[in-house]
């Protein structure tokens, strides 16, 4: 699935979309260059759980743990991981639990430690938006896709275009 995000709400929007999608479970890795937008993206899928505060990314922690409304929610960022196996150090295998979502920026960091991802969403800039590409690696993945793709929101409302120019997914 490929989407075109003409601003910020737009992504923001897509990720609240995107974590009603996920079900309060899973590992999504969130791709793309510094000033992609994944910490943006990772604030919207937060929205969906009801978290109405602020979003960092968590640069210099490695995590940032949520819970919301019973859901166990796990931002990462692993731009600063010096090796993968500092994830041993700080809980890592306990933190990607399987009845946890677990948000995953810079994951190609943690290369050969993380567990593969679910779904994979792939941000590049494009113009003042983004361009939001989500790849499934699991049946959880190919299901969240499915959901996404009958969501009513991303159906009704026609900023969210497809790469080939029809209304998304």
């Amino acid at each position: 699935m490929q989407l075109r995000l003409d601003d910020e709400d737009r992504q923001v929007a897509f990720g609240e979309c995107l974590g009603r999608a996920l079900q309060g479970h899973g590992r999504v890795h969130l791709q793309g260059e510094l000033g992609a937008g994944k910490t943006t993206l990772a604030r919207g899928i937060l929205r969906a759980h009801g978290h109405r505060g602020a979003v960092k990314s968590p640069t210099y922690t490695l995590v940032e743990p949520y819970e919301l409304a019973g859901t166990r929610i796990h931002h990462f960022d692993l731009y600063r991981l010096g090796d993968p196996e500092e994830l041993e150090f700080i809980g890592g295998r306990d933190l990607l639990a399987e009845d946890a979502l677990c948000l995953i920026e810079w994951a190609e960091r943690g290369e050969g430690w993380l567990p593969m991802p679910d779904l994979v969403v792939s941000l590049a800039l494009a113009g003042t938006g983004r361009e939001a590409r989500l790849e499934a690696f699991s049946d959880h993945g190919r299901r969240v896709l499915a959901r996404l793709a009958a969501d009513p929101e991303l159906l009704r409302d026609r900023s969210f275009v497809d790469m080939d120019g029809e209304t998304a997914p």
